[in-house]
């Protein structure tokens, strides 16, 4: 963290390094500006991450929110890792292949690596972990486990559960064995939630991962004081040579946007994720303040409870689609980090449908449409929202209000309802909204990760991902006929219907696609925002040290 005289420092030793330029010093001296740092000067210092709300869960299995994978990436590894490019590419696994069939691939895993608990990683150790995934009888298979069964079909016993088998064929050799084609499997091995925990540890701790997580990764954990801060620190025995640079990593709680924003310029924290769109302006024009943006692949919504009257009836949902002015609430409150959304699926990934027709702002229609299905006088409802910013939705409660007042127009009263991070998931998971604030940034480069979770009718069981409990027959069948389809151009015609169909049943309104903007102090060199917010800190490093 900047102390109040690092800044003075800082200044002071730009300019002996200037000088010591021009005579021929040393190059590889950290330098303002972006110089280049030797791997010594590189190493040390604390750095300070400041965000909008706490982690849910530290046991990467169980969780499926941004803030939980933030901290989780950088203490777990996945057998592969999706790049900026959204391109696989290898982890703790460095080959793989499959049979001529598609079931069985053959994984070659790293060796040398060890968990932050002195034991090792090897292929019994990946078994392991996904005996405890995969098997509700197993001893350590302790929470919910949502992602496993949107991907896997259910878990070990349940009629459509994919894997066959998985198994050691060597101490650093494994098998996966699945009961049919899926295209997407290798994504599966790259998301977050599957990163790998020691066995060791989940034995001697009876499955709690989550106050005990124990990995691979660069940063070990070491405390967590909830609502406020999670402390890492450096794996010295990490299997890259020489990384991470950081001694310790702080996530630290600051809910408000503007207080956020007033650490960074006092020097209280070092990197700011999530802030109002309108004050990139400021960090644009605040010496020793850098803007970054995070790279578009999200999705932001406002879901309606289908199961609740009278948003069984897809008439309603589509007045309110029209009520609601999205244009403008992407001018107010995004400073042109945003498009208007009309697709579950961000333009960016391949399969996304650019001939849907948007609903339209119209007042007149959404009222017919209101009056068509019996509510000619409007109705009263609740609007949830969460009060934390997400990356798709820098200002919650501000944006609830714009949809507030346009509902009014349309003779719907919504009454706010507003909770922080943790429990407005465990809220909206159980069903208690009528309508709510929602969003998703993709863990994968998939369409399946972004309609499967989210959309499918397997899903609706509470505490359920799919919080629309959107329970379309059609639709499911044509995202899993997608999921289980290897040739790309017939999955992205499956998913153009099943894009098509969202649209007319409008589970969701489509607020946003945006791209998050981010702030650092100029001395955070190595600081990389990842699409899937993925962000490992291995190379970062402090030029103030």
């Amino acid at each position: 963290m900047k102390k109040k005289t690092a800044r003075l420092v800082y200044l002071i030793l730009a300019l002996l390094l200037l000088l010591a330029a021009c005579s021929g010093g040393n190059e590889s001296t950290p330098s303002e500006g972006g110089g280049t740092a030797s791997e010594e000067d590189k190493q040390g210092g604390t750095l300070v991450y400041g965000r909008g709300a706490d982690a849910v869960s530290l046991d990467p299995i169980n969780v499926t929110d941004g803030e939980s994978i933030r901290v989780t990436h950088n203490i777990f590894e996945t057998l592969l890792e999706y790049d900026e490019n959204l391109e696989l590419q290898p982890k703790l696994a460095t080959e793989y292949s499959s049979s001529e069939d598609g079931l069985t691939w053959n994984f070659k895993l790293r060796e040398g690596v060890k968990f932050h608990d002195g034991t090792d990683f090897n292929a019994e150790a990946v078994v392991f972990n996904f005996e405890r995934w995969m098997d509700p009888e197993n001893p350590y298979h302790k929470g919910d486990f949502p992602y496993y069964p949107f991907l896997y079909g259910g878990f070990k016993g349940d009629e459509n559960h994919l894997i066959e088998h998985v198994k050691a064929t060597g101490e650093h050799e494994l098998e996966i064995k699945l009961k049919r084609k899926t295209a997407p499997f290798l994504s599966y091995l790259a998301i977050s939630m599957f990163g790998i925990a020691s066995p060791a540890a989940i034995e001697q701790y009876e499955g709690d991962v989550n106050e005990h997580p124990v990995g691979t990764g660069p940063f070990m954990f070491e405390e967590w004081n909830r609502n406020s801060t999670i402390t890492l620190a450096k794996n010295p025995d990490y299997w890259i040579e020489e990384r991470p640079y950081l001694d310790k990593v702080i996530f630290q709680v600051i809910p408000e946007n503007a207080a956020r924003l007033n650490a960074l310029q006092t020097g209280e924290i070092d990197v700011l994720d999530g802030m109002n769109a309108t004050d990139t302006n400021v960090v644009e024009e605040t010496q020793g303040l850098e803007l970054l943006k995070r790279p578009s692949f999200n999705i932001g919504y406002m879901a309606f409870n289908t199961e609740k009257k009278p948003f069984d009836d897809p008439k309603v949902r589509q007045a309110i689609n029209m009520a609601i002015n999205k244009e403008e609430i992407v001018n107010a409150f995004y400073n042109g980090l945003a498009e208007t959304a009309t697709s579950p699926l961000p333009p960016s990934l391949w399969g996304y449908d650019d001939t849907l027709d948007p609903y339209e702002y119209n007042v007149e229609e959404a009222k017919k449409l209101l009056a068509e299905a019996g509510y000619e006088n409007g109705f009263e409802t609740e609007l949830y929202t969460m009060s934390n910013p997400r990356p798709y939705m820098p200002e919650p409660v501000k944006i609830a209000e714009a949809i507030q007042s346009d509902l009014a127009e349309v003779g719907i009263t919504a009454e706010i309802i507003s909770s922080e991070w943790a429990t407005y998931l465990d809220d909206t998971k159980q069903g208690k909204h009528s309508m709510a604030m929602y969003g998703w940034t993709g863990v994968m480069a998939d369409p399946d990760n972004f309609l499967y979770p989210n959309l499918s009718k397997t899903n609706t069981e509470k505490p359920a991902q799919n919080i629309a409990f959107y329970k379309s027959d059609e639709f499911t069948s044509l995202i899993t006929e997608a999921r289980e389809t290897i040739d790309q151009d017939k999955r992205i015609e499956l998913y153009k219907q099943a894009q098509q169909l969202f649209q007319k049943d409008a589970p969701w309104v489509m607020l946003a696609y945006t791209t998050p903007p981010l702030a650092q102090m100029d001395y955070v060199e190595g600081y990389e925002p990842h699409p899937m917010s993925n962000d490992l800190l291995t190379d970062v490093y402090l030029t103030n040290q």
